[in-house]
């Protein structure tokens, strides 16, 4: 999703502006495409109106009436996201709503995918026009919500776009906000948890590495079951996350001796922090476990995913993961 998208056409619009919907404007042809670009600034909140005004003045549109009369007509308009759009000149005011809907022409995009790390996240602001030095700053600077110690886990997962005068620091913190509320939603700082909100956010983080949504709510119960035993974590991701190793399953046992206290094959209990940014339904799912004995779970093949609370029946699903593996099923055997 795009973050801080504009506000309703119809709420802000002057009585001259109502009387000109329905009819007639000037308008380019839409078989017209100038080959010229020009940058259309879209601020956080702006009205149609005022998107309208800045179109012709660039010389997008033949009117501000054209494109004002195809926007409030269109209920996607209110999904324009706030940033620096790249639209051709002399386009019809159809096409031009097109345009700036199109994320491809969004300048200073950054993208956070569901489970992606800061390491990830961070060359995309780089790419976005922010320098290395400010990225640094920012990084070290921002504040983070009482109680919660890392950065990791607080850059909620969307498609941002941010304006030409914005700061890194200002772009973090619309990460931390859009978290923050979505932790809210899921309803981490209420008082029904035997967890505080910053161990929900790395079991959300957990459940978002080791599975696919349909069994994020086992996953949950499965790390609540083996910390109630004492049983330490095990998870490849946790080491996945230390080794910065992406695309594959396998997990050497070698890479299980790893000196890190994120490493929960030698560490009991939580790791000190979230390892990846989790989206709303592994919050949701950390918050709200599906009721279960289990304690091992293993993916068999794409998309088989197994719970048990049997360890010989998690040894004989073992072999046959293996096998798959052996097979290429996953893409590869290492």
């Amino acid at each position: 999703m795009c973050v801080g998208l504009l506000v309703a056409f119809l709420v802000t619009l002057g009585v001259r502006e109502v009387r000109g919907i329905g009819t007639s404007a000037p308008d380019f042809e839409c078989s017209q495409n100038s080959r010229q670009e020009v940058t259309v600034e879209v601020k956080s909140g702006e009205t149609g109106s005022s998107i309208a005004r800045q179109l012709l003045s660039k010389g997008v549109t033949k009117s501000s009436e054209a494109f004002f009369r195809v926007a409030v007509s269109n209920p996607r308009a209110a999904q324009i996201a706030p940033g620096a759009h790249r639209l051709n000149k002399r386009i019809c005011a159809k096409e031009a709503l097109n345009q700036l809907l199109d994320s491809k022409r969004l300048v200073g995009l950054v993208n956070i995918v569901e489970g992606a790390w800061i390491s990830e996240v961070v060359p995309q602001l780089y790419k976005a026009g922010f320098s290395t030095k400010e990225v640094t700053d920012a990084l070290r600077m921002v504040k983070k919500p009482e109680g919660f110690t890392t950065l990791e886990g607080l850059l909620f997962p969307a498609q941002y776009s941010f304006a030409r005068d914005a700061t890194a620091v200002s772009a973090l913190e619309s990460m931390i906000l859009n978290s923050t509320t979505a932790m809210a939603q899921a309803n981490f700082f209420s008082s029904t948890s035997n967890f505080s909100p910053q161990q929900l956010l790395i079991i959300a983080s957990l459940v978002q590495a080791e599975g696919n949504i349909q069994d994020f709510r086992k996953i949950s119960q499965v790390v609540r079951n083996r910390l109630k035993i004492g049983m330490p974590l095990q998870f490849d991701s946790t080491v996945h996350y230390v080794k910065k190793s992406r695309g594959s399953v396998f997990l050497s046992t070698q890479s299980t001796f790893i000196s890190s206290p994120y490493n929960t094959y030698r560490r009991y209990g939580l790791p000190p922090g979230p390892i990846n940014n989790p989206g709303l339904s592994a919050m949701r799912a950390a918050m709200n476990p599906e009721p279960g004995n289990w304690i091992y779970f293993i993916t068999v093949a794409p998309s088989d995913t197994r719970f048990t609370a049997d360890i010989e029946e998690f040894n004989k699903w073992k072999v046959e993961y293996k096998k798959n593996l052996r097979a290429g099923l996953f893409g590869s055997s290492r």
